[in-house]
């Protein structure tokens, strides 16, 4: 269960990335283990050929990861990133992207995480464009 206390925990450290802020992403849900961040197309995000970039698509799912590991984490515990593999699946094309991570396992350092994104479209659609699996680690504070 996730408390109003580490929701909004999580929002104020979500808050703090600036990386965020400029990709104008957003906490759309917080779950026991599960993270949802929506990032709206935009065209400064995008690459040479329109889509929007793989960085942007993969710093999304990295923190909805990192922050899916946070809801299990200890109390007195931040989460940093260890390593992650991304996978893209086709060009990321959509309005807006939902970018999903996942608890698999959680240990006492470590937490293993997945995570997807979908492209959403104006029809709805949730076409998936990249998988991501990632490694965090519970950082003492």
């Amino acid at each position: 269960m996730v408390t109003d206390e580490l929701r909004q925990r999580i929002a104020a450290s979500f808050d703090k990335q600036g990386l965020m802020a400029t990709l104008g992403a957003r906490i759309v849900r917080v779950a026991a283990g599960e993270v949802d961040i929506e990032l709206p197309f935009a065209a400064a995000l995008s690459q040479q050929h329109g889509y929007v970039h793989a960085g942007a698509i993969t710093s999304a799912v990295d923190s909805a990861c990192g922050y899916a590991a946070l809801t299990v984490a200890p109390a007195d515990c931040g989460i940093v990133t260890a390593e992650f593999k991304v996978n893209f699946l086709r060009p990321a094309i959509g309005q807006r992207f939902l970018a999903t991570g996942r608890v698999q396992n959680a240990g006492k350092l470590m937490t293993v995480c997945t995570g997807e994104v979908r492209a959403i479209t104006d029809e709805g659609e949730g076409k998936v464009v990249a998988l991501m699996q990632a490694t965090m680690v519970n950082v003492r504070q």
